[in-house]
């Protein structure tokens, strides 16, 4: 008994301790600011840099509510302005003024990351500020070289001058920070060789020296840093590798791409137990592999050694190691068969491998069951493509019953130059007869008859066709306008992928880091092609990655997608940084990320000036700006791809920003080649024919690109209007909308518009000529027929001269010209408003009547005519325009 009461008196005070040491660590923590100099350095740091009064009021105690200020003991120990905003006289001439941080001498962390500070590191970081461990410059365009005397912070851990403007040599000066872990100088134009001094950096976990241009050798004594977890010297101009790297027995992360690595020596990696990605990609090696190579880890599973002039046969052990999920080693030398091994002789399933461009031959193997996504182009594998291979590029090989082969000539000279029998794709080799001479002759002979009398049916049925059409009996076509209908187009079964310029390849663990897990508390939205997710890669680059579930999407849909961003390079599309394939049940796709959002949460945002946090909307060249640049986008694929590429997911939550508005196209897994184009097809647009793409957009479920021109419209009225939503309604919504909308949009009356614009914005004289030509321009991408709605390079080209559109010089020879030149791009603009007299159906009025077309016409113009006369120098002729198809929609 008297034990236990002791206990219990023991484990009493050593609670109350412990409850003592926290109160007084609390205590210390928020006590406020006791130092007078060091709160006159703050206010003089906050003039100097222009920092908002939002994040550094003047009156409240800095230590107990400023943005960034960590304090310990009354005492600032930590600044942090990453991604600060300054005031708008701060802007007009902004510095690297911080000379106030020589009082703060118990400083610990300096942190400006993303904050603009053009200029030149002051000298004084490394002769007053001695206390400091982690200094963050990342993104903040510093300019000229480092000084020497950073070299003096010996406390240092972490050195960040990533993504800047610094140039010159390094200097020698930074192999004193013994103490240092993290050290990233990447992104800049560092010139001259890597410091040999870096060698004495034995607590460094973390060196990235890439995007420079450092020349020469690798210094030894960086293969001999114990702790080094990553190493990036990738984007620069060395030329040589030290002779052994097996020093590095902590590596994981390894990145030699992009360099100028001569000679026939590959790196002896003996040692690096842990290394798990190795990318040696672009870097000019040559001479063949150790055949030892894949035996240094068993952890490997990243392993990239594309583009390079490497020989000889890859070694057996790449095939069976345990971790692998992606192998990239095309564009090189190599040859050799493939392993003869069966597909339960290994563990588990590669996301990825990529061996074209090489010298690889033999037949095909059931190896290839282990990898899900295969790259085997332009090879010399003979005989029969095996039955399990869907996800597999072949072509330009030696194989049986595949298109796209290599000739039988040229793959008989590759087998007789090795010694070996080609099967010519499997059929015997025999002498031709005089008798199978004569027989091919005669089959020949009927082929070409028979393409004869089809091309004569043809222009039979064209005479027929025209005949008809001129007697007045084509058939009638729809004028459907909604949207592309459900599971249009689906991607072809067995898609493809060359997955070598789709950016980098993410393991399943490092999203889990970057996501939190995928927590809610990083849910942007539930797309309809899978989750977005806000995340943070291990680099501090913010990313947004997309959750594909494939038990509920279709298969092969984010193949597609990772094929446009593998053929199409815009800048007007939201960037792909990578994919991670490894899962079965659920694909990843990781883009930049884009600061301000889509413009469905842009177009209004919270006023931050404001202490009530109203909303405020963008200003009317902000809204220009992103319809001009989607119209960019979409531009581009319309016109500038071949064949044309439809988006079909045209909306304001396709249309991402990044921080200076400028628009990155995203929502691409619905892309797809246009298999009918109205604006292009002759044919179809002077015979007239039935079932063409005049249907509509909604009447057929052929993928056209004025479906994105329909589209395209609805989000110009978004802009215009303010009214969220219009984009993405459905077919009914939308009909409510353009009944109220399109009767105030007139060729013949600017002022009608001014009920429709968005009242939260700000819109005098000078622009309101401008939203009243955009707002025409989405009436004429809302013609009810595909083709007439304008071409999207003639709706960019309005976009960048609006005024064209309701303005003209001279307004006798702008009649002129418009009619006579129906090429011009705001003539064919405005062709959705012309319509011949025999197009013209009738129309309900709102009694429920109907007046010919003829009559309402006249009512048109009638209700316009004192319009017409105040604007006689309008861009296109007023004879010329038939208003009734359009304003049909008013009444439907």
């Amino acid at each position: 008994m008297v034990a236990v009461a002791v206990d219990r008196r023991f484990i009493f005070w050593f609670g109350l301790l412990l409850i003592f040491l926290c109160f007084e660590v609390t205590f210390q923590q928020i006590q406020p600011l006791n130092s007078t100099k060091e709160r006159e350095s703050l206010l003089q740091l906050r003039a100097s840099l222009g920092l908002r009064t939002k994040e550094w009021p003047r009156k409240p105690d800095p230590c107990l509510i400023w943005d960034g200020i960590t304090c310990q003991n009354g005492r600032v120990v930590g600044i942090n302005i990453s991604g600060f905003r300054r005031t708008r006289i701060g802007r007009r001439n902004p510095q690297f003024s911080v000379d106030a941080l020589v009082n703060f001498t118990l400083l610990h962390t300096f942190n400006a990351s993303n904050f603009y500070l053009p200029g030149t590191i002051p000298d004084f970081f490394g002769l007053r500020l001695n206390s400091l461990r982690v200094l963050d410059l990342r993104s903040c365009s510093i300019v000229n070289a480092i000084p020497n005397t950073i070299g003096n912070l010996t406390s240092l851990t972490a050195l960040y001058l990533s993504d800047n403007n610094l140039t010159g040599t390094v200097p020698d000066s930074l192999g004193q920070l013994s103490a240092l872990s993290v050290l990233d100088l990447s992104g800049n134009s560092f010139t001259g060789s890597i410091p040999e001094s870096f060698g004495f950096l034995k607590n460094l976990s973390s060196l990235d020296l890439s995007a420079n241009f450092f020349s020469g050798a690798i210094p030894s004594g960086i293969g001999t840093l114990s702790r080094l977890q990553y190493l990036n010297l990738s984007g620069n101009a060395l030329n040589s590798l030290p002779a052994k790297l097996g020093g590095l027995t902590s590596l994981v992360d390894l990145d030699l791409s992009e360099n100028s690595f001569s000679g026939g020596v590959f790196p002896d990696l003996r040692g690096l137990g842990n290394l798990k990605r190795m990318i040696l990609g672009n870097s000019m090696l040559n001479g063949q592999l150790p055949a030892d190579l894949f035996t240094v880890s068993l952890q490997l599973q990243t392993v990239v050694l594309r583009k390079n002039n490497l020989t000889g046969s890859l070694p057996d052990e790449l095939w069976s190691l345990p971790r692998l999920t992606f192998v990239d080693v095309s564009s090189n030398s190599f040859s050799g068969l493939l392993p003869n091994s069966s597909s339960d002789a290994v563990g588990s399933t590669v996301a990825v491998l990529n061996i074209s461009h090489n010298k690889f031959y033999g037949g095909l193997t059931p190896v290839l069951r282990r990898f899900r996504f295969v790259d085997l182009s332009n090879n010399y594998y003979e005989g029969k493509v095996l039955d399990f291979m869907h996800n597999v590029s072949i072509d330009s090989n030696c194989l049986q019953n595949a298109t796209n082969q290599k000739s039988t000539v040229v793959c008989t000279s590759f087998y007789a130059d090795r010694g070996l029998t080609f099967d010519n794709y499997g059929r015997p080799n025999t002498t031709k007869t005089a008798g199978k001479s004569n027989k091919t002759k005669i089959i020949l002979a009927a082929v070409l008859g028979g393409l004869g009398l089809l091309a004569l049916l043809v222009l039979l049925l064209v005479l027929l066709l025209l005949y008809t059409r001129k007697r007045g009996n084509s058939s009638p076509r729809g004028n459907g306008v909604g949207p592309a209908p459900a599971g249009a187009s689906p991607p072809p079964p067995g898609v493809s992928v060359n997955l070598a310029n789709a950016g980098d390849s993410f393991t399943y663990h490092q999203l889990l880091q970057a996501t939190g897990d995928f927590n809610d508390a990083n849910l942007i939205k539930h797309g309809h092609t899978g989750d977005l997710f806000n995340g943070v890669l291990e680099n501090g680059v913010p990313v947004v990655i997309k959750r594909i579930d494939m038990r509920s999407t279709k298969k092969d849909a984010y193949l597609l997608e990772l094929d446009f961003f593998n053929k199409v390079s815009h800048q007007r599309f939201v960037p792909l940084l990578g994919h991670c394939l490894e899962n079965e049940n659920e694909k990843f796709l990781v883009y930049k990320y884009m600061p301000k959002g889509d413009l469905s949460n842009c177009l209004f945002f919270k006023n931050t000036t404001s202490e009530d946090g109203t909303l405020q909307s963008l200003d009317w060249i902000t809204r220009l700006k992103i319809a001009t640049g989607a119209a960019d986008a979409i531009s581009y694929l319309h016109h500038e791809c071949i064949p044309p590429i439809v988006h079909r997911d045209i909306q304001a939550s396709s249309i991402l920003l990044d921080d200076k508005y400028e628009v990155r196209l995203g929502s691409l897994s619905e892309a797809c080649a246009q298999e009918g184009d109205t604006h292009q097809s002759k044919i179809t647009r002077f015979l007239r024919l039935p079932q063409s793409s005049e249907q509509g957009a909604s009447g057929s479920s052929t993928p056209i690109c004025a479906y994105d021109v329909y589209c395209f419209g609805k989000v110009l009225l978004e802009l215009v209007t303010g009214k969220l939503g219009i984009s993405a309604s459905s077919e009914g919504d939308l009909k409510d909308w353009l009944d109220h909308i399109l009767p105030c949009i007139s060729m013949y009356d600017k002022e009608l518009v001014t009920k429709i614009v968005d009242p939260s914005m700000v819109v005098d004289e000078d622009f309101l000529e401008e939203v009243w030509a955009i707002a025409i321009v989405a009436r004429s991408c809302l013609n009810p027929k595909p083709s007439r709605r304008p071409p999207m390079r003639y709706v960019l080209k309005a976009l960048e001269n609006p005024l064209k559109v309701v303005r003209e010089e001279s307004s006798s020879s702008a009649r002129l010209k418009a009619t006579s030149s129906r090429g011009s791009w705001n003539a064919t603009l405005f062709g959705s408003w012309r319509q011949s007299s025999s197009d013209v159906t009738a129309v309900p009025t709102a009694s429920g009547t109907k007046l010919e077309g003829a009559s309402s016409l006249k009512l048109s113009a009638t209700s316009s005519s004192s319009s017409r006369r105040r604007h006689s120098n309008e861009i296109c002729p007023e004879p010329s325009f038939r208003l009734h198809d359009v304003e049909r929609l008013e009444h439907e």
